[in-house]
């Protein structure tokens, strides 16, 4: 397979998905309202706390920081998971394989619209809560790029879980695709340690890279001091997940094929 030909086809899928975009203001104004809209109600609360909680003083905008790093995550699952129903709901997906496009350079293509969407999102939200807040998430330095890359993995396996089962069960399951990724926020840490959790809860949440983000965010900000070895362990756990993902669509696009659920499949 020349790689030429292969870049040029994830390219084109991307392109596509783009148009889509540029074409429905809905659909662009959608990726920046939910990072904004959440970040502007938080930053508020944080502004609250700050006059009533010596805790949350301690370490300034804890909270909006750690509503904008799980935007990562939200918009990375929820990128890899709306771009496939874009197909989905056009019918779009037999014509896709009908073309030289492989199962490999399709999901490539979709993690690398969710990361358009993920930076289309979330960089205003960020850049909004400056002028805001007086809190910028960029004063993170290098961690705030492990921590996005470890966020943005784990969205991007739960994505391609999501999409498995989509394709596995059809639009039965579509709404997976809006609460799958919500199964995580009690039992990452976002806004507290996981110390707090029961400790057979705590076992659980020690397994997510998520866990090892929100515990080093935390740690940056409170003892600045960046825990390598947090990041060692979320990537390992990362790359354990995506390979589970990927896996999982893989089996599932080979059971769709097989049915034909791929011309079957739309609104």
């Amino acid at each position: 397979m020349r790689l030429d030909l292969a870049l040029r086809r994830i390219a084109a899928i991307v392109l596509r998905h783009l148009y889509l975009m540029r074409g429905s203001w809905p659909r662009a104004l959608e990726l920046v309202y939910w990072p904004t809209m959440t970040m502007i109600v938080w930053g508020f609360t944080t502004q609250f706390l700050n006059t009533n909680s010596s805790w949350v003083a301690q370490a300034a905008g804890v909270l909006i920081y750690a509503v904008l790093l799980w935007e990562i995550v939200l918009r990375s699952q929820f990128g890899v998971a709306f771009s496939f129903l874009e197909e989905m709901w056009s019918r779009n997906l037999g014509h896709l394989f009908v073309s030289p496009l492989t199962p490999i350079e399709w999901v490539l293509s979709l993690l690398a619209m969710s990361l358009i969407r993920v930076l289309f999102g979330v960089l205003p939200a960020a850049l909004l809560a400056i002028p805001l807040y007086h809190y910028s998430v960029f004063d993170l330095g290098l961690p705030l790029l492990a921590f996005f890359a470890v966020l943005l993995v784990m969205g991007w396996a739960f994505g391609l879980a999501v999409v498995a089962l989509i394709l596995r069960k059809g639009l039965g399951a579509e709404n997976f695709a809006w609460v799958a990724i919500f199964v995580l926020a009690p039992i990452s840490g976002i806004y507290y340690p996981i110390a707090v959790l029961p400790g057979w809860l705590q076992t659980v949440a020690w397994s997510l890279p998520t866990s090892y983000v929100f515990e080093g965010m935390r740690a940056v900000l409170f003892q600045h001091t960046f825990r390598v070895d947090y990041l060692l362990i979320a990537l390992a756990l990362d790359a354990f997940y995506i390979g589970v993902g990927a896996l999982l669509l893989l089996w599932s696009f080979r059971y769709a094929r097989h049915t034909g659920a791929l011309l079957q499949m739309g609104e």
